[in-house]
């Protein structure tokens, strides 16, 4: 499997060109809601950018061998950040990889949140196997690379680790 790895650069620009995207679109949407851990940097550009509030909403599935490994989809009961899901949905992730967590989280809204009248997507990366096509996506891969975004360096860090890398650089001024 190739790896394709993103500066900060290029993720801020990634980010910038998906909310572009929907902006563009015109879709105008009453509740934004993002998936932790990755929805929450690109749902904090919509958040923003809009000047509406952000819920959050706890996914887990990669949690096997430090985040490489799919598990069994874990969905938080409650969603913070807002009181109620209504109206039209702007569901925010930072990718839509086999597609099985944004299917089941939208199968799970519908379900538990009977005043949502509609779900779109937004996410920076599509990748071909999945079973879910976003609504908006930034880049396409066919071939399903490892996508590395600039913070999962701070992963494998801990807290002695984020210690020396503050002290080095501080020396370094």
């Amino acid at each position: 499997m190739s790896t394709i790895a993103y500066t900060w650069d290029e993720y801020i620009a990634l980010n910038e060109k998906l909310v572009a995207n929907v902006a563009e679109s015109g879709w105008e949407f009453d509740s934004l809601l993002c998936l932790s851990r990755g929805g929450m940097r690109p749902g904090d550009f919509f958040s923003r950018v809009y000047d509406m509030p952000l819920a959050i909403m706890a996914t887990s599935s990669y949690r096997e061998a430090k985040g490489t490994v799919q598990a069994d989809l874990n969905i938080a009961k409650y969603i913070t950040g807002c009181e109620e899901l209504t109206g039209r949905v702007l569901l925010v992730d930072d990718m839509v990889d086999s597609g099985v967590t944004i299917r089941e989280v939208i199968g799970h809204l519908k379900a538990s949140h009977p005043k949502i009248t509609e779900i779109r997507v937004a996410v920076l990366w599509w990748k071909g196997h999945s079973v879910v096509k976003p609504d908006w996506y930034v880049e396409y891969f066919e071939d399903c690379p490892w996508i590395s975004q600039p913070f999962e360096t701070y992963d494998s860090l801990g807290k002695d680790g984020i210690i020396d890398l503050v002290k080095k650089k501080e020396a370094a001024k």
